[in-house]
């Protein structure tokens, strides 16, 4: 029971990524191929959006579920990472049509190939768990 809340805020996250067409694959398709300001529309908002939210957390000091102060992490001093971490996610995006969120919400859906796309996505975590000590960080 004490899960139900994230339940409800998973649910209202699938229908609003739905509704705003964010997981359809031709929405994506458009936005690679720059023919769309749609899903940069809804990037953009979802930035500034997590922005002004990160502002108001800081100052506020607003708690956790747990009862503890909410602390931003540091900045990535190391950018090389982060442009191959990026490209990767990218690409991955691109061929499969969906980001990790929209993955599931597809399934939900009824797009049940996604659940091939879901396995991968396991499977290249799974492999970077083994491979993190070789990568640079």
């Amino acid at each position: 029971m004490k899960y139900l809340k994230y339940l409800l805020v998973g649910i209202f996250f699938g229908i609003v990524l739905t509704k705003s067409e964010a997981v359809s694959w031709y929405r994506i398709y458009e936005m690679f191929k720059f023919q769309s300001f749609h899903m940069y529309g809804i990037i953009g908002s979802a930035v500034i959006t997590g922005a002004i939210l990160l502002l108001i957390t800081k100052k506020s000091k607003i708690k956790n579920s747990n009862g503890s102060v909410i602390k931003a992490p540091e900045k990535e001093k190391n950018i090389k990472s982060v442009l191959i971490g990026g490209t990767i996610f990218g690409l991955g995006w691109a061929l499969c049509g969906a980001c990790p969120g929209p993955m599931y919400i597809l399934v939900g859906t009824g797009t049940f190939t996604m659940l091939i796309v879901i396995a991968a996505a396991l499977l290249g975590t799974f492999c970077y768990g083994l491979l993190k000590h070789k990568l640079p960080h």
